[in-house]
């Protein structure tokens, strides 16, 4: 499961099982990247703050899944495994389209965004990819081609600010040799509206 100890919610007590209470899925489910913090249990509250708040939250204007696109592609380019698979299915969830989403897993794999994407979610595809690998390269000039393919400056912090969580989570995955054994890929918060509920479904 991970190359450091963690605490099962069977196994938790005080403060580690009411964060765990509050998030668990069906059966008391915890995923894998959960349950890494779990000997520092305050880093699981602000990873689930960051994450409920970037990523489903119903102030974003951006759709879910092209959300969770960029999150699958910062992670292939990461090389993160566990993020691709687990931010696929969430993928899959949002678009309600098999083929589309198949197509656009191939496309990203194969590091070739333009075979399924144009206009504003080409420009913010090709900004993930620079901030995840060079974000010392990132320009005003940069910001300006977003801009110009039509995204005003709230979804560009929408974007900014998912592409830089999925490089946290990337690196705490990688980092800690986090994998997918146990876990059940594609939950999430599925209450939008109440940032205090992470219960994943």
């Amino acid at each position: 499961m991970s190359w450091i100890k963690s605490i099962e919610y069977d196994e938790a007590t005080g403060k580690l099982k009411a964060i765990y209470d509050k998030v668990k899925g069906p059966n008391n489910y915890l995923d894998n990247i959960l349950t890494i913090h779990s000997l520092r249990p305050h880093t699981l509250v602000g990873h689930m703050s960051i994450y409920k708040n970037v990523l489903h939250h119903s102030s974003n204007t951006l759709p879910v899944w092209l959300l969770e696109a960029l999150g699958v592609y910062v992670s292939r380019l990461n090389h993160c495994l566990y993020c691709v698979d687990h931010h696929y299915q969430g993928l899959k969830k949002q678009l309600q389209n098999d083929d589309r989403a198949e197509d656009i897993r191939l496309a990203l794999e194969d590091e070739d965004p333009e075979r399924v994407f144009g206009g504003s979610e080409l420009a913010l595809m090709r900004y993930a990819r620079v901030l995840a690998l060079a974000p010392h390269t990132v320009s005003e000039g940069l910001i300006n081609q977003l801009r110009d393919a039509g995204l005003n400056d709230g979804e560009i912090l929408e974007a900014n600010q998912v592409i830089s969580y999925f490089s946290y989570a990337n690196r705490t995955v990688l980092g800690l040799g986090v994998n997918t054994d146990g876990d059940i890929l594609g939950l999430s918060p599925s209450d939008v509206t109440d940032e205090e509920n992470w219960n994943h479904q």
